[in-house]
């Protein structure tokens, strides 16, 4: 592993002064929305570290994008232990940054890591055990240099432990000190429903879920959003530009530099159809009568829901969390902008 001082003073990347202050005004143009029916507040945008963290990511740009982040009053950095790659690096490029950079704000700062995804051989090393939550998140601190987190979610749901064992676990962490709050992702109505159930009556209410959300996956208004309304949960979404779909990007075609052009894992070229750029291509033209651009319409279109806590963004550059921030300046969706939203997605 490259140590601390090559990873800051390296001759690949421009040297890094060590202090930081944050910006007085960092808290006058974020609005806050409550995690559900908690005490909890998050900023209407919050920062992912999925991808651009990993440990072929210069960490002059990934600090960069978390210090202009914190600036504009994006307090909430979600993490997981698999996140890099390889696995365990975003943790480590943020336990770093934290260090050097953070750690006087750390009470302004709401930290969330997550597990459920394999990490380790054999067979504690994934899904969600008591005994692969628990020792899981022991890494993770021991990654970030964190003597706790805000929230710490599973992951996923496993078909084979018991919700029991699993909610059991989460519980324990909290009681133990190493979490806040805890959540889960990727958890269907019905699971999240009895999720909610188990911990209520353990002591540790559910304080938030984070599915995947956006004008073209629409699978959470099919009965999630209603129960996590009923339960009191809080709704985190990931993937609000569909990989870079609702963006401008790949308007006129697939640039060789970008996902689909690189045939990553989640976003593929035959993603990019003509139907599916038709329907951006009309989106766009809404969002410029806005004055926006599509990627700033798809984050407002996401918080016209009530029961939606924040939308967790990605960046590759510092510019594209200041654009994101600037959406949120925008008035709400008009009845007639919201239909036409609905013609341009049938």
């Amino acid at each position: 592993m490259t140590s601390i001082a090559q990873r800051f003073l390296s001759t690949a990347a421009p040297y890094l002064p060590t202090t930081y202050n944050a910006l007085t005004t960092r808290y006058d143009n974020m609005p806050f929305r409550r995690a559900g029916r908690s005490g909890l507040l998050l900023p209407s945008i919050s920062l992912g570290l999925w991808q651009n963290f990993g440990d072929a990511d210069p960490i002059a740009n990934s600090r960069s994008v978390l210090r202009r982040s914190f600036d504009l009053g994006i307090t909430h950095f979600d993490l997981a232990n698999n996140y890099g790659p390889p696995q365990g690096a975003a943790e480590r490029t943020f336990g770093l940054i934290f260090n050097a950079d953070f750690r006087s704000y750390r009470d302004e700062m709401v930290i969330s890591t997550k597990a459920g995804y394999d990490m380790w051989p054999g067979p504690y090393g994934e899904w969600g055990s008591r005994k692969y939550l628990i020792a899981s998140l022991d890494q993770s601190l021991i990654r970030m240099g964190l003597d706790y987190v805000d929230v710490f979610y599973s992951h996923r749901p496993d078909p084979e432990t018991p919700l029991e064992e699993t909610m059991g676990a989460l519980d324990h962490i909290v009681r133990s000190g190493k979490a806040l709050y805890v959540g889960i992702s990727n958890y269907s109505p019905e699971q999240t429903r009895e999720s909610s159930r188990i911990l209520r009556a353990l002591g540790t209410p559910c304080l938030l879920h984070q599915p995947r959300y956006n004008m073209f996956d629409r699978h959470v208004e099919g009965g999630l959003l209603e129960v996590l309304k009923e339960e009191g949960i809080g709704c985190i979404v990931f993937s609000p530009l569909a990989q870079g779909l609702l963006t401008e990007r790949y308007l006129g075609g697939i640039p060789t530099d970008s996902r689909a052009g690189k045939a990553g894992r989640f976003l593929k070229p035959e993603n990019v159809n003509e139907e599916t750029l038709g329907r951006a291509r009309q989106l766009a033209a809404l969002a410029r009568r806005r004055g926006q651009n599509l990627a700033q319409l798809a984050v407002t279109w996401i918080l016209r829901q009530p029961q939606i806590t924040s939308v967790l963004i990605g960046a590759s550059r510092a510019t594209q969390i200041e654009e994101l921030h600037a959406g949120l300046s925008y008035p709400q969706l008009t009845a007639s902008e919201l239909e036409e939203i609905e013609n341009c997605l049938k």
